[in-house]
């Protein structure tokens, strides 16, 4: 049973979501410009680590600006003193903006954005329906954002998006050399066992994609393309990061799939094994397989209607599979599935998600450095996770 401490926390945290429940719509600077931005909770319960909390997850700032040719946004995180940030003493010692940048529209169907944005690869925005999003994420490859520029044209049913990223975000504030929003190549923590310090630089990616209909189907297939160097800071020697993707997006009625297959080649110039790599994100570090298949398998179905009062509506029912498949030998791969709901009720936005992992740093406690590298516990894990967020 739950202790009264985080009993009175659960409720501190559900007392001031629902006094934010008021009916309330990001702030109209001007014509042009908008401020909002969220606060959310979450809930984790894992029984097997005896893990049941629900408390404050992060409070989130955004900015927006659009007009006939100019175009921007900038997002920016706060985190910390609550699970699974316990480690800090208050909100905030854990933060990183998310993007931040600014466009020029040539005409409606023509952009340009330079600054933080996201890098467009494979599946857009997220590699499926889920919350929490898929092995994808923490390999580099899904809501990646760096610093660089994007160009996008929307031609008849083809669609071209084209970027030159210099480097990944700088660092933010915490307590890790993995301080970004995004899963990125990073400098190994002193935890991480064969780390390695390497710096991703000139990524050149690419997506071509094409709006068709398969019978009932509404339907896009796209491939993907992404080369850069890797720059090691022990050899002073530079490896590549090559990864390219196909993939297929369904629409018929209320159904929906997302597939994807994807293959990440990492040649990076360790002083030691070159076969892994160590990322960073969300103040942590861990170890990566250079060479693995990816992939990606999500089903999703819209509930339509409004319920209990007209209080609940927007209601979707997904499941989600996602594999790291490495080439190395005696390597474990990594697997994730996740079934889940989304839902509003009232102003509240909310998602309760399964989610099930065999060597997976962030699902059931298997070995956070080294589940993406050469395996973690290699048996399958689970808990369940629910955040409830209030949007503005």
């Amino acid at each position: 049973m739950p202790s009264c401490a985080s009993l009175r926390l659960s409720a501190s945290c559900l007392t001031l979501l629902c006094a934010c429940s008021a009916p309330a719509m990001a702030v109209q600077v001007t014509d042009h410009f908008d401020l909002g931005g969220a606060i959310r909770a979450r809930w984790d319960y894992d029984p097997d680590r005896d893990i049941q909390k629900f408390n404050f997850d992060t409070v989130f700032l955004t900015a927006k600006y659009t007009s006939d040719s100019w175009i921007g946004a900038a997002k920016y995180r706060f985190y910390g003193h609550y699970y699974p940030y316990k480690y800090t003493q208050h909100v905030g010692d854990v933060s990183f903006p998310e993007y931040a940048w600014v466009g020029y529209k040539f005409n409606p169907d023509q952009q340009i954005q330079v600054g933080l944005n996201q890098i467009p690869f494979g599946l857009q925005p997220y590699f499926g329906s889920t919350f929490f999003e898929t092995l994808g994420n923490v390999v580099g490859l899904e809501d990646v954002e760096e610093m660089g520029a994007k160009y996008i044209q929307q031609t008849g049913d083809w669609n071209i998006q084209a970027g030159y990223y210099l480097r990944p975000a700088w660092q933010g504030k915490g307590t890790s050399k993995g301080r970004t929003y995004s899963s990125v190549v990073s400098q190994a923590d002193s935890y991480v066992a064969n780390g390695s310090d390497n710096q991703e630089r000139n990524t050149v990616v690419l997506r071509v994609a094409r709006a068709l209909d398969l019978g009932p189907w509404k339907s896009e297939v796209g491939v993907s393309g992404l080369a850069s160097s890797l720059e090691n800071n022990d050899t002073d020697r530079d490896g590549r990061r090559n990864a390219v993707a196909v993939h297929y997006i369904g629409k018929n009625g209320p159904w929906g799939v997302q597939l994807q297959a994807a293959r990440q080649q990492m040649s990076p110039r360790n002083p030691g094994t070159d076969e892994l790599v160590t990322f960073g994100g969300y103040d942590g570090t861990y170890n990566v397989a250079s060479r693995a298949n990816l992939y990606v398998a999500d089903l999703s179905y819209d509930v339509g209607g409004k319920y209990l009062f007209d209080q609940i509506s927007g209601i979707k029912l997904y499941a989600n599979y996602s594999a790291y498949q490495k080439s190395a030998a005696g390597f474990d791969d990594s697997q994730r599935v996740i079934l889940g709901s989304s839902f509003s009720v009232s102003k509240l936005w909310v998602a309760t998600e399964w989610l099930i992992g065999k060597n997976d740093p962030y699902i059931g406690g298997s070995d956070y450095s080294q589940s993406l590298g050469a395996g973690g516990s290699n048996q399958w894990e689970n808990q369940l996770y629910v955040n409830v967020g209030y949007y503005f």
